[in-house]
């Protein structure tokens, strides 16, 4: 195993097979028995970021992966600030 992780090695294949299946867009599609939507907040506008964030991406990576799994139209959505009172504090 190497050393480092360096995710360009593998991710790139997976990007182009996404891509060539269009497994990036979300559309009506009359198969797909349900549908899972998520929204993504961005980083705080302090920019600390801590563990917290980081398992909050991974439970909503493993939702969404779940639910495409399972054959439901799927979509994890960037979303808007949540941190109001920390960005007011910054700007």
């Amino acid at each position: 195993m190497e050393k480092t992780y360096s995710p360009n090695l593998i991710e790139s294949k997976f990007r182009i097979l996404w891509e060539e299946n269009q497994l990036f867009s979300s559309r009506q599609n009359s198969n797909s028995k349900d549908s899972y939507s998520i929204v993504l907040p961005p980083p705080n506008v302090t920019g600390s970021l801590h563990m917290g964030h980081a398992f909050q991406h991974t439970i909503m990576d493993i939702l969404t992966r779940y639910h495409r799994s399972i054959g439901d139209q799927t979509l994890w959505q960037p979303g808007t600030d949540h941190a109001g009172i920390a960005t007011q504090m910054v700007v």
